[in-house]
Formats: structure tokens, sequence, C-alpha cells
């Protein structure tokens, strides 16, 4: 029997919340997550993209704010701007729907440090951001730490790695003693969780669904062509499927304006985004792309981890990802709630291993295609070596 929110402890103004935001029951991430956050238990949450994991974390935080005092009181850490955006206009919308007097904002790097300096005269309760900004603002002594009782690291295993993790912990350092810590993310592994519990008090464990198992709404298909010809046929797969909204892999960050300017010869509606674009650059595209200004968004792994776009319909992996983690984290974008989903691969000869690797890992079948005349057809022949690959 499924659970209820009500029975999940929640208060019935943020349960009519999340009715106006079309969501009636819990996912498995929120059922077990969401009790343990209200005991203030710390928290290691494992669960796929699209699960429901910002939700999971906000609704115990904002059960358990005092909108009486002006301190803030929980601290909410992600890797990119984009994520630590899309996490803050989640927390306006619960906000808003339910009722609540909660305040928050959101601290960000290569943003104008003077207007989120008068965001912060504004007493929010929580704050959204990125690991280096709200360092620099507590050192500062302009961000006020001592009252936090929450501390929320988003794409945890991104958070704690070694680029980050001093950050982090020194950000932790600068709150309550007996504060609460709850990380998540999609893939936790091993190493993720030993250094994740040296920062925390007992923290719980929770896995959700099996990470071999990718969303069966999807459907996998590949197509085996020459390098040079990569291009041409994802233009050719392009018109044949008509995406709504699709998003194009790259491996290489310096190759998304190249790809994009390709596509874009062809009178196709593409952005292109990648580590290094300019703040704006990647906001408006994003925003475009979201609003069905654009059809196609070119994309590095860097660059598309934690964007949760609603509506993707279509994945193409112009190359081939070469470890199974960034092709579950590339196809998890699309077939979300509910929907169908197709992830088309173009591969060369030497990348069919990478796609076998992924069959095995995720017990799925990535079946090979052809493009013929416009049409996606079956293959007219089969290299028998490759016979489990057809």
């Amino acid at each position: 029997m499924e659970k209820t929110f009500n029975e999940l402890g929640l208060e019935q103004n943020f349960i009519e919340g999340l009715t106006k935001q079309g969501i009636e029951s819990p996912t498995e991430i929120q059922v077990k997550a969401i009790p343990m956050g209200l005991d203030g238990a710390d928290i290691i949450g494992e669960s796929e993209t699209g699960t429901g994991k910002t939700l999971a974390y906000l609704l115990p935080i904002f059960q358990k704010i005092d909108v009486t005092s002006k301190d803030i009181q929980a601290i909410i850490l992600a890797p990119t701007h984009e994520l630590a955006m899309q996490i803050y206009k989640q927390v306006e919308l619960l906000a808003v729907n339910s009722n609540s007097l909660v305040k928050s904002t959101s601290i960000i790097g290569d943003v104008n440090i003077k207007r989120q300096l008068e965001s912060l005269k504004q007493k929010p309760h929580i704050i959204v951001g990125s690991a280096g900004r709200i360092l620099e603002l507590i050192t500062m002594k302009k961000l006020k730490s001592h009252g936090v009782k929450t501390i929320v690291i988003d794409e945890g295993d991104r958070m704690i790695d070694e680029n980050n993790i001093d950050g982090v912990k020194a950000i932790i350092k600068t709150t309550l003693r007996d504060r609460q810590i709850m990380l998540f993310s999609a893939t936790i592994s091993l190493k993720v969780v030993e250094i994740a519990k040296t920062l925390m008090k007992d923290p719980e464990v929770i896995k959700v669904g099996d990470k071999s198992v990718v969303n069966p709404n999807i459907e996998h298909i590949y197509f085996l062509v020459e390098k040079r010809d990569k291009i041409e046929i994802l233009r050719k797969l392009i018109s044949a499927t008509k995406p709504e909204k699709a998003i194009i892999f790259i491996n290489k960050s310096d190759e998304v304006e190249i790809t994009t300017s390709k596509l874009r010869y062809h009178n196709l509606k593409v952005e292109g985004i990648h580590g290094s674009s300019q703040k704006e650059n990647r906001k408006k595209a994003l925003e475009d792309f979201n609003e069905g200004k654009i059809q196609l968004l070119v994309a590095s792994d860097l660059a598309a981890r934690g964007l949760d776009i609603v509506g993707v319909s279509h994945i193409f992996n112009l190359d081939i990802p070469e470890n199974s983690k960034d092709y579950l984290h590339r196809v998890g974008r699309t077939g979300r709630m509910g929907e169908y989903g197709l992830a088309l691969s173009i591969a060369v000869e030497r990348e069919l291993d990478f796609i076998k690797n992924f069959e095995k890992d995720f017990n799925i079948e990535i079946t090979r295609k052809e493009i013929h005349r416009g049409e996606i057809t079956e293959p007219q022949i089969i290299d028998k070596d490759r016979n489990k690959l057809r």
C-alpha cells in the first residue's frame, strides 16, 4: 500500500502546496528520507535523477524552520550555478504554494556581491548556493552561519570530491555542533560514503532503486558510423525523429561550440552549454530550451550535470561516454514522470565496447539501427561478431 504525505508526518499546508504542483503522492526516496529528515537524522541518500530528491530534503527543512527567528537555519550546497538556481526556484515555489513565511535567497559566484549582501539583509532562513561564494561571505562576516541547523550537500559525489571538499568542510565548521547534514546524489560510491561519514554523526544510508536498472520507459538504440559522418547522421536523425526537446551530449567541452555551429548551419534551433560558457549565455540558453524557444541543447556531461529539464523527449549521444555512470546520467534526462524517452547513440567501431558495457551494467538492450532515406530501419547487414548488439 502506498504511503501518503500525511503518513510521513508533513503538515497540511505543505501537502496542499505539493498538490498545487500536481504532486499527490511521495516517491520512494521521499518516503524513506522525509521521516528521517524530520527526526533530525544525518542522511546519505542515493536515488536516480528525477526521483524527487530535492523535495525529500526540502520538506523536512521547511517544516522545522522557526519563521519567528531571523537566523539563517539551512544551507543547501550545489556544484553548479544552474542546479543551485533550480533548487532555489523550488524553495520559492514551495514557500508560495504552502503559504509559508519561510524566506530564502541564492548565493552563487560570478554574481554581483552587493546584490547578495542586500538580499542577506532580508534575513533569509534558507541559503542556496555554491560553496565558494557562501564561504567567502562567511569569512567576510556578512553571512552569519552560527544558527544553521541543517546543511544539505546536493550532487554529493561532486561536492565532496577533491575540488570541493575543503570548502564544504570549512562551511560545516562554522555551523552548530549538533547540526544535521544530508547528502544526496544519483550515484554514490563507497569512497563518497566513507568521506561523508567523516562529516556526519551516524548517518542513515538510503539507497533507492537498483543502479543496474535504467528507467524502463526509455528505448535505447545505436547507429554504427564512420567518425567523419557523425554530424550528418545526427542531422538526419533529428529530421527523422522530430524531437520536441532534445539534448545532444558530447565528451569534450571545447567541441560544444563547433557542434552547435554545424547544426545551426542547417537552420536548426540549437544552443550549446559547457563549463567555460559565460554565465549569462548559459542561463539564456537553458531558459530558451526550457521554454521551447529552441529545440536542441548541445552539452558536455559537466555542463548538464544536475539539470532538471522538463519534457526532454530525446537524448542523442554524439560521442559515447567511456563510463557507465555518465551514460546513466545522460539518459536519465528523458523518460521522466512516466513519459516515453528515446536514447540514440551514434558510435564508431571503437566505441562499441562501451555500448556493450552499458548493456551488461544496466541489464538493458541497446538495439542497432540504421537511417535510410530519412527513416530509422533495421540494419541490413549485421556483424556476426557483434550479434548481441544487433
